[in-house]
């Protein structure tokens, strides 16, 4: 398999991930809300902030999506570099508010690895040569 095969898997599977975790915020919010890994959730009014998260986690796998489709591979791989901050302080944000260890870093520690690998696997691709006919000529 080559880099270009693998990164793009590693960035397709991880769009289509979030996206779908973006959707369960939207559709099943307090039962998605439950494997983040706080051990508290906003009630009834608060509840909203369940769908901004949803809506977040959405945007972010339709960006890598737009740049895969594009074809924007350098692109996409700073913008999987800026994207590693989600998980990061997702993580961080569950220990600092007594969420267990565990958790914020085997999910969220995790995600952000595989997301900062993927960035970098994307920044090291090279762009493969032009290839040049016989009926064109050489440019001076």
């Amino acid at each position: 398999m080559s880099l270009k095969h693998l990164t793009t898997a590693l960035a397709a599977t991880g769009a289509a991930f979030i996206v779908y975790i973006g959707l369960s915020y939207l559709i099943a919010p307090q039962a998605t809300a439950a494997d983040f890994g706080l051990p508290t959730w906003p009630q009834h009014d608060g509840a909203g902030f369940l769908a901004v998260k949803g809506v977040r986690d959405i945007a972010t796998g339709l960006v890598v999506f737009a740049l895969l489709l594009t074809g924007q591979r350098r692109a996409l791989g700073w913008a999987m570099a800026a994207i590693t901050f989600v998980p990061a302080g997702d993580m961080v944000i569950v220990l600092g508010n007594g969420g267990p260890a565990g958790h914020a870093y085997g999910v969220h520690g995790a995600t952000a690895f595989a997301v900062a690998l993927t960035a970098g696997l994307l920044l090291r691709e090279r762009p493969a040569p032009a290839v040049r006919t016989a009926a064109e000529p050489a440019r001076a």
